[in-house]
């Protein structure tokens, strides 16, 4: 890896420099206000780049390639580096006793991390900040933070003005068959008014999964029918068309079963008159590598939002904050339990931010 310093007359300048060179994906070495010698403060950024990114982004595509570099080029890359290591060896006292940001910002922003909340994004709230006095108040800093968390946030409310079909996918055992049920006693039986509702399974491959859905449907007395083809599938919708809610259950799967995955695209892609909202179903227990694999695999089902499930099995909320931060995804309703439909909830940033902090202060 190789550090390269960024100067401005403000951190959000310095880190905006780079930014624009390296993209957003930037691991911070430090960044501090520094006296220069007209008295003026400016900000210095130092990131760490591994060296063949640097080298391109410095020197062009010929670094890459082995040929050597005109001896002017050279010349000045060897002063440039040198130039940077001089830096880091003045810093290297000050960066010892504060660390990145100071020793505020430092315990607020491991405290969070701690927590699950990824460094990347974290540093790109703080690096702005740098220099300001909410940096040095702890309190006023997790505020900070967590009024950005709650910023970025988003929810998809809860819309029934018009008729629906609304498709869950998801892995295994995430506990998509109990809360498909549960969203049909709540739109036939929970709301303003009734809704008409049916339910569709697409899950051939579970042992039970047909017999546990249609057990809901029996005791709710809704209509429940099991689907095994996408021309079935067409047909079968054509003839709800006068429902207000289809809801559809599909097999749970290994993001890398490709059999499973092809057989959900046909249907998802079966040519019907009404859009189909497809509800990715994550539950809050996942680690983030598993997460981020499960939204990479399941992606190209266009989905439009996700339903956590399993809140009542974790304390800790930070890994899923953390994945609603960096992917774009809208967060639609919440499973708190297994009681069908007590534990169900309209998503709202107040519930997940309220369990989050109680987390922080814990922690």
């Amino acid at each position: 890896m190789i550090n390269e310093t960024f100067v401005a007359s403000d951190p959000k300048s310095a880190y905006e420099q780079a930014v624009e060179k390296y993209g957003t994906d930037l691991s911070i070495v430090s960044a501090k206000q520094v006296k220069y010698a007209d008295n003026e403060l400016r900000s210095e950024v130092v990131i760490a780049v591994p060296k063949k990114l640097f080298m391109e982004r410095s020197f062009g595509a010929q670094a890459l390639t082995g040929a050597k570099l005109p001896d002017e080029e050279e010349e000045a890359l060897l002063d440039e580096i040198g130039e940077l290591k001089t830096q880091l060896e003045e810093m290297r006292d000050g960066l010892l006793q504060t660390g990145r940001f100071g020793a505020v910002a430092d315990e607020v922003k491991h405290l969070f991390m701690k927590k699950g909340i990824a460094e990347p994004w974290l540093d790109s709230i703080l690096v702005p900040l740098i220099g300001t006095p909410v940096m040095e108040d702890k309190q006023l800093l997790v505020s900070y933070l967590l009024e950005e968390i709650d910023e970025v946030l988003q929810v998809k409310e809860e819309v029934l003005d018009h008729s629906k079909i609304m498709m869950l996918v998801g892995p295994t055992g995430v506990g998509k068959t109990t809360t498909i049920a549960k969203l049909a006693a709540r739109y036939a039986y929970l709301l303003e008014r009734p809704y008409k509702v049916a339910l569709i399974n697409l899950d051939s491959y579970k042992v039970g999964a047909i017999e546990q859905l249609a057990h809901y449907a029996d005791i709710m007395q809704i209509e429940h029918y099991s689907i095994a083809s996408a021309e079935a599938f067409q047909e079968k919708i054509a003839e709800l068309a006068s429902y207000d809610v289809i809801l559809v259950d599909t097999a749970g799967m290994s993001p890398y079963d490709t059999q499973k995955f092809i057989k959900t695209v046909e249907f998802v892609k079966t040519e019907i008159p009404k859009k189909i909202e497809v509800a990715l179903v994550l539950a809050a227990t996942v680690k983030y590598e598993d997460m981020a694999d499960i939204y990479e695999n399941f992606s190209f089902l266009n989905l439009d939002s996700v339903i956590v499930s399993k809140f009542d099995e974790t304390k800790h909320f930070g890994t899923l904050m953390n994945f609603m931060l960096l992917y774009d995804l809208p967060m639609s309703y919440f499973s708190t339990g297994q009681e069908v439909p007590d534990d169900l909830l309209v998503a709202s940033k107040e519930y997940l931010l309220e369990r989050f902090i109680g987390d922080v202060h814990e922690g």
